[in-house]
């Protein structure tokens, strides 16, 4: 496979609070290459949206990157001044946010918001080419009538096309690498499907590299092609996405799995992962797993596992692992 467009290497995000610095990422490593899907999965609270963020360098006071690189070719992210992070932005990775509705503005047209990206990286372009690359924009993801949906407001459209309009002003500049933040939430199943037949669509096209980020494993089997799973703040499982489906080795993996209904069994309960995820204030000693663990041993309160290869392209950070077929099934 050829070099990475993006590494993420020891990547360390925390919030100052009274009590001293609190992790939300923490020494996460992860690379995605041009043309491939990176589907990063966990709970809520396990780190992913902050991990985006940093990336983009869009974390707000009192978060910082403490640590790590962010590798974009030869350029480290993390060290750019926000000048220059600001060329970056929109032209080289752009991001579809959570929630399309309060992501855009509501005081702006549509057409105003997708040409904004354009504006700031062509500042040269006319009103008449910024309205017409706006109009193709929409076109590319698919909304009817672009030219009358060009001029109207976020409140007079579907959810489903605000999202369309999330990823239209994405592509605007067509980025190299797009980042996705839970793209299909709050999306009946139907215009989900569309949503994510749409991104296939357009990477195909244009050879971008994705970083899918979610909560469902659904979506990640449709569209991943390799795996990251975080558990508070840490990759506690990266591999491909067939592996993981196949061949899970993370208990935590085990246990998302598990609680996702299957026509090939019959089952009166689903399974369970018991507890939450702890708070980064309050983090229990060893594998952040443990707690909730059904496997734990007394060395997994010890210390925090390192992620290991178990086999070629199949890393876990597991001091039991790798797990028995007849335990995973």
């Amino acid at each position: 496979m050829s070099e990475p467009l993006l590494r993420i290497e020891g990547l360390r995000t925390v919030f100052r609070t009274s009590g001293g610095d609190v992790p939300a990422v923490d020494g996460v490593s992860l690379e995605v290459h041009r043309g491939r899907t990176l589907g990063i999965v966990g709970e809520s609270g396990c780190g992913k949206s902050v991990l985006s963020l940093s990336v983009m360098r869009l974390v707000a006071h009192p978060g910082r990157i403490a640590a790590g690189r962010v590798m974009l070719g030869e350029r480290d992210l993390a060290s750019l001044s926000m000048a220059e992070m600001r060329q970056v932005r929109g032209r080289d990775i752009a991001m579809i946010f959570q929630e399309p509705m309060t992501s855009l503005n509501p005081v702006h047209s549509v057409g105003f918001q997708i040409t904004e990206a354009i504006r700031a990286h062509d500042p040269r372009a006319s009103n008449a080419e910024l309205r017409n690359r706006g109009i193709e924009a929409l076109k590319r993801v698919r909304i009817p009538s672009p030219e009358r949906r060009f001029d109207e407001y976020p409140h007079q459209l579907s959810g489903g096309m605000r999202q369309r309009v999330m990823i239209a002003m994405a592509l605007a500049c067509s980025p190299k690498l797009l980042i996705a933040d839970e793209p299909t939430t709050a999306l009946d199943v139907t215009v989900q499907a569309q949503i994510l037949d749409l991104l296939r669509e357009l990477q195909a096209e244009t050879g971008m590299a994705i970083i899918l980020i979610t909560h469902d494993l659904g979506v990640i089997a449709e569209m991943a092609d390799e795996v990251a799973v975080m558990y508070s703040g840490k990759v506690v499982e990266r591999t491909n996405a067939r592996a993981l489906f196949e061949d899970p080795q993370h208990p935590y993996t085990l246990g998302l799995l598990g609680s996702i209904p299957r026509l090939d069994e019959d089952r009166e309960n689903l399974l369970a992962i018991r507890g939450t995820v702890p708070p980064p204030f309050n983090l229990p000693p060893g594998c952040r797993f443990n707690p909730r663990c059904p496997f734990a041993i007394e060395a997994c309160r010890a210390e925090i596992p390192p992620l290991r290869s178990i086999i070629p392209g199949h890393e876990v950070a597991c001091i039991c692992a790798p797990v028995e077929a007849s335990v995973a099934a």
